[in-house]
């Protein structure tokens, strides 16, 4: 599976945020809690959710599954002038990513072996230390093999 190299213009989030680990893996209740609320946020860009993850810089240099990172559960907006209450906002900066298409079951995690053990280490590229995140957008299913999503990768040349 070869990506497409897209530079990420900057980007409005709101949504919620937890800390977690793999293996003390708490995204269901995250999406649990925020996607109720989605129908408050008025001035969304679309109709795509953001599954995004924020990793201390050492993360994957000292790769333990019980190392805890942020995960959100968020959509993108025009602005933040419309921040309902108990809700967070998130600029995420621009930059370099490298865009898979992925279609599977979120719940597989070979594609993620894939790009880190593989593409990565075989492209132009170095992982960069900026957010991960995956785009959900209307084909998505979660944990269905027919499910459809963008797994965004930030990367910077070696």
């Amino acid at each position: 599976m070869t990506p497409r190299i897209e530079e990420l213009p900057p980007k409005k989030l709101i949504g919620l945020h937890l800390s977690m680990s793999l293996v003390e893996n708490r995204t269901g209740p995250l999406w649990a809690q925020f996607a109720p609320r989605i129908k408050e946020i008025g001035n969304r860009t679309s109709e795509d959710k953001i599954s995004l993850q924020i990793y201390p810089e050492d993360y994957y240099r000292a790769f333990r599954p019980d190392k805890l990172f942020t995960k959100w559960a968020a959509v993108e907006v025009v602005d933040w002038s419309q921040v309902p209450d108990g809700l967070d906002t998130l600029e995420l900066h621009s930059g370099l990513y490298a865009v898979f298409d992925y279609v599977g079951s979120s719940a597989d995690p070979s594609i993620f072996q894939y790009i880190f053990n593989e593409w990565i280490p075989n492209s132009d590229y170095l992982v960069d230390d900026r957010p991960h995140f995956e785009v959900l957008g209307a084909k998505y299913k979660n944990n269905d093999p027919s499910s459809e999503e963008e797994i965004w990768i930030p990367i910077r040349p070696k």
